[in-house]
């Protein structure tokens, strides 16, 4: 960790800066617009959020997997969130009880996965988790979360019509961010998230002043349950606590990626030091009105783009996010930035989620009748995201959140699927080896 110049250290540490901001910045200003809440109280999210990924970070760092691999609000949890604060109407229930009810889902999610990590469930995940259900996974994350993103490039989330204005905005700092990091060298490509939405800031000032907004006074950061006062709305405790529990295919998914860039295997140790402190972390998000954490799949493509592996940049860059988070005028001012360039920067980022999932399956041989095991869980969980939430209202309120949440659906039938073929194959297994005997003995 102490090999690197400190010149370098730095620089390295400010790129992991503006990594995380750009991860992080636009989460809590979605959310809060989701369930309501005032500028004052977005401003606060926004400092918690620095401050909590920043503090996430470093402990990961130090005694959790020990890897320069960034910990932050997880992309299952985040839209969940927002699948269940839009159907507040649909479900009949105010926003400040589901805000409340997920609250409480959170904390018994996190309390569950710190202990069955203790107990050595990464191991076990390593195993259920197979090729195809982390395509499943990560195909209908990125579909889901997309889908978010294009709505506020096209000015959706204000109005019932596409804005034209916003709509051809966003898709020129589409081009323009995706360009500079196909085209772009060096830190110009590494950098290329961060100079899109300067670029986009600053010509929304000019071009969309309608959607910016003034700085405003933060209160204090530390707020309890910000979403609503605890509930106990079942069915939304019930797929959170599933969120929770499915939410650990990142650190599985994330710690296996490492492998290879460090070029060692992760122990088991690793997972369960991992798998206790984001559980941790989900319960005190819960309490904090903030997105459960989990390590960013996207940390991998960051250490191969840069080819800094220490962890002193990291610790650097976690460092200056906290001071950030902890200065209320640097977070009034970062939370400023219009939806459309958020939403714009994200939608370009997240496009690599779905090289993410093609890897997955890379090699994997299908036939016609094999191909079930994909299209399936994958089909049926973007069907049931196309499906109006009015479709669900005559459905138990117990399991209603749960079954018209299309991600959390496919990736349950993926789980269901792969244990099918499982079962099947070592059925097929069997039976050849039994032909096989009766042949030896004859």
């Amino acid at each position: 960790m102490n090999k690197l110049p400190i010149s370098i250290a730095f620089l390295g540490g400010f790129q992991w800066l503006f990594f995380m901001f750009a991860n992080t910045v636009v989460i809590p200003i979605s959310i809060g617009t989701a369930f309501d809440l005032e500028q004052i109280e977005i401003v606060s999210a926004i400092q918690r959020s620095f401050i909590f990924t920043g503090v996430a970070c470093i402990l990961q760092g130090l005694i959790g997997h020990r890897y320069a691999l960034m910990e932050g609000q997880s992309g299952l949890w985040w839209g969940v969130i927002l699948s269940l604060a839009a159907t507040a109407s649909t479900l009949n229930v105010e926003l400040t009880t589901i805000g409340g009810s997920i609250a409480v889902g959170a904390i018994i999610s996190g309390l569950i996965v710190s202990i069955l990590g203790a107990l050595g469930l990464g191991e076990l995940l390593k195993k259920w988790f197979t090729p195809v259900v982390m395509f499943v996974f990560l195909l209908l994350l990125a579909n889901q979360l997309i889908y978010i993103f294009l709505k506020g490039m096209l000015g959706l989330n204000e109005s019932e019509y596409i804005d034209v204005r916003v709509a051809s905005f966003s898709f020129v700092i589409a081009a323009i961010t995706i360009f500079l990091n196909v085209k772009g060298k060096g830190a110009i490509s590494n950098l290329s998230l961060l100079i899109g939405m300067a670029i986009g800031w600053i010509g929304a000032i000019f071009l969309l002043q309608h959607e910016t907004v003034s700085s405003v006074k933060a209160t204090p950061f530390l707020t309890w349950f910000p979403w609503g006062e605890p509930s106990f709305e079942w069915g939304i405790i019930l797929t959170v606590v599933i969120t929770g529990l499915l939410n650990t295919t990142n650190t599985i998914a994330t710690l296996k990626g490492a492998e290879d860039i460090y070029e060692r295997e992760t122990q088991p140790k690793q997972y369960r030091a991992s798998l206790m402190l984001s559980g941790g972390y989900t319960s005190v998000s819960g309490m904090l009105g903030l997105v459960p954490y989990a390590p960013y799949a996207s940390s991998l493509g960051f250490l191969q783009s840069t080819g800094i592996k220490e962890r002193l940049p990291f610790f650097i860059g976690s460092g200056l996010f906290i001071i950030i988070g902890a200065i209320p005028a640097l977070s009034a001012f970062f939370s400023t930035i219009p939806h459309s360039v958020g939403n714009t920067i994200l939608f370009v980022a997240y496009l690599q989620l779905f090289r993410s999932a093609l890897r997955n399956i890379e090699g994997l041989q299908f036939t016609s009748k094999t191909i079930y095991r994909i299209a399936f869980p994958a089909l049926l969980g973007m069907s049931i995201m196309n499906l109006p939430t009015e479709a669900f209202t005559q459905i138990p309120v117990l399991v209603q959140p749960l079954v018209s949440n299309g991600l959390l659906m496919g990736i349950l039938a993926a789980l269901f699927s792969e244990l099918i073929y499982y079962l099947s194959q070592t059925k097929k297994k069997v039976v050849e080896k039994g032909q096989s005997l009766g042949h030896q003995i004859k």
